[in-house]
């Protein structure tokens, strides 16, 4: 196999991103991975087409307003893995929506932020995912709270669920008078274990 430029010359491998042929003197220089020098000026970006700030990558979407608050985007989405260092993009915002999200508003398989709504969802407000963390209100398949709402809830003030720990619960076990009172100002309707 040759190079794709020096079709003379015999390839040392394949550029990870673009997927030519690529020779010694092709070859990107400090990047992690075998990267040819065109897609390495490119940002590691290939065949990148956008338009109002949108850019369409190869191995990925991206888009980040142009409006920033405190140095961090207003809106920040981003998915897919960055081709030249095969490591994911993490999406940071005051709006941020990917596969990972960091944010105040954290949309994304995994979601880090003050509200937050994922797989695994920490939020330091409100969580709410499979399995949601949060210091204020989370509700999740696991759920862990000050107030918890889920399969199997641990609150740290009241907890409702199938299996819910914590000083105040209502569970399918047990049906505390404190989390009656608190819950049905919320939700309205008495589990039937409560009356």
């Amino acid at each position: 196999m040759n190079c794709f430029t020096h079709d003379s010359r015999s390839a040392v491998g394949l550029c990870s991103v673009c997927q030519k042929a690529v020779c010694k003197e092709c070859v990107g220089q400090d990047t992690p991975r075998l990267v040819c020098r065109t897609c390495a000026a490119r940002g590691a970006a290939p065949y990148a087409f956008g338009y109002g700030g949108y850019a369409y990558r190869m191995m990925g979407f991206e888009y980040k307003s142009p409006i920033s608050i405190g140095g961090w985007p207003l809106v920040h989405i981003c998915t897919g893995v960055d081709p030249a260092t095969m490591r994911p993009r993490i999406a940071k915002g005051i709006i941020a929506i990917g596969n990972i999200a960091i944010g105040g508003f954290a949309v994304a398989g995994v979601a880090f932020g003050l509200v937050t709504l994922g797989g695994v969802s920490i939020g330091i407000l409100g969580a709410l995912g499979g399995v949601a963390l949060g210091g204020g209100f989370s509700m999740g398949g696991l759920a862990v709270g000050s107030i918890a709402v889920g399969g199997a809830a641990i609150g740290f003030v009241h907890a409702l669920g199938g299996a819910a720990f914590g000083p105040s619960v209502i569970s399918g076990m047990r049906c505390d008078d404190t989390a009656l009172d608190f819950f049905r100002q919320w939700i309205g309707a008495i589990p039937r274990n409560c009356r």
